[in-house]
């Protein structure tokens, strides 16, 4: 083996071991999650007045409620960015193992070209150096000429092959060669992304969790009555608009088996990037239910929204996908009877909620 095909196995099989490491499960970056100042709407320690409850009134734990929503939609968005930066780095890294097996085959076939290229040579030094014609014309066989032209033809082109099949390879390996660096480099590119999504996610879950960790009992339960009534209040408004009067769709079959996988996580927690069977964020709970039927697709609600067929919300049908909020940061899958299954968020479960108790997007058909 000579030092220039060690070299290249050798830097592929580094980027192999590398990629391993990376993609292996559980790998986490640090990321500190800094604790936030407590926010000015979280309900004063101040003490109370004789005789008067220590309980915030409800238009204070509103306020809080809005500000919860916020801190957990702004960890929704940070984990569509951070799932996406895991999916494109699932995708380099696969890439990479795919170029490095590309580099050690092409060092393997261009080390064949250079034997026979040898094989050649050593032929030729062990009949004097001559070259086929010259042997040919000192022939003293005419006829021996004649029929040996067509084999010195052929080997003529055959060496202008060799030469032409190995040019080639070398080439293809500097190729292989120069595409591993590139989705190395877009490799460590979406490392430092997935590092800075996932201090966010956890900046902005530990404010929501001091947050509620200064409530009281019975203001958590009231701010808890709250986020039910605003719900309620939502989805009166929506199936008050006569909308499920006009969504009469069927579910396909494969939108049928899609709501089934929904279905049955009912009760698992929410975690951010977690794709089951323990725990689910929303995005990861739709796009496996939908792979469970046999159908890929993308596995951020942001690219749900952007990628799949967009349809009317009047011609909706189970297994449909429903977007909320203008930023597309969270996604629900229809069930039927104007409710849908969605992981909401850290601290709770998935579970069954009115399709219109958030803000709709819109609503896309990964079957379509």
């Amino acid at each position: 083996m000579g030092p220039g095909k060690r070299g290249l196995i050798a830097t592929a099989v580094t980027v192999v071991c590398a990629v391993t490491v990376l993609a292996a499960p559980g790998t986490a970056f640090a990321a500190p999650a800094p604790s936030p100042p407590t926010p000015s709407s979280a309900p004063s320690a101040a003490p109370a007045p004789p005789g008067s409850s220590t309980a915030a009134p409800d238009r204070d734990l509103e306020a809080v409620r809005k500000q919860l929503d916020e801190l957990y939609r702004a960890a929704a968005v940070a984990t569509d960015a951070y799932n996406a930066a895991e999916e494109k780095a699932e995708q380099q890294s696969a890439e990479i193992v795919e170029l490095a097996k590309k580099i050690v085959e092409g060092q393997e076939k261009l080390d064949r070209l250079k034997d026979r290229a040898g094989a050649a040579a050593r032929a030729q030094y062990r009949t004097g150096g001559l070259p086929d014609e010259a042997k040919l014309m000192l022939s003293d066989d005419p006829q021996e000429f004649l029929d040996n032209t067509g084999r010195v033809l052929q080997g003529q082109r055959g060496t202008k092959d060799l030469i032409a099949e190995t040019a080639r390879t070398q080439q293809d390996l500097k190729t292989y060669a120069a595409d591993a660096s590139a989705q190395w480099r877009k490799l460590e590119e979406n490392r430092t992304r997935k590092a800075a999504a996932q201090k966010k996610i956890e900046k902005q879950i530990a404010a929501a969790e001091k947050l509620e960790s200064e409530l009281e009992k019975e203001e958590k339960e009231r701010l808890e009555r709250l986020r039910r009534q605003a719900e309620a209040e939502a989805q009166t408004a929506w199936l008050g608009s006569g909308i499920l009067k006009e969504i009469t769709g069927d579910a396909s079959e494969q939108g049928r088996k899609a709501v089934e996988y929904a279905t049955a996580q009912l009760g698992k927690p929410y975690q951010w990037g977690a794709e089951g069977p323990k725990t689910y964020d929303c995005s990861g709970l739709t796009s496996q239910a939908w792979s469970s039927a046999g159908q890929g697709i993308p596995r951020t609600s942001q690219a749900q929204w952007k990628q799949l067929r967009h349809v009317d919300t009047a011609d909706m049908r189970p297994g449909d996908l429903i977007i909320y909020f203008e930023d597309a940061s969270h996604v629900g899958i229809y069930v039927g009877d104007g409710k849908i299954v969605h992981a909401p968020r850290p601290g709770r479960s998935v579970t069954v909620a009115g399709a219109g108790s958030m803000p709709i997007l819109g609503v896309v058909r990964p079957d379509a």
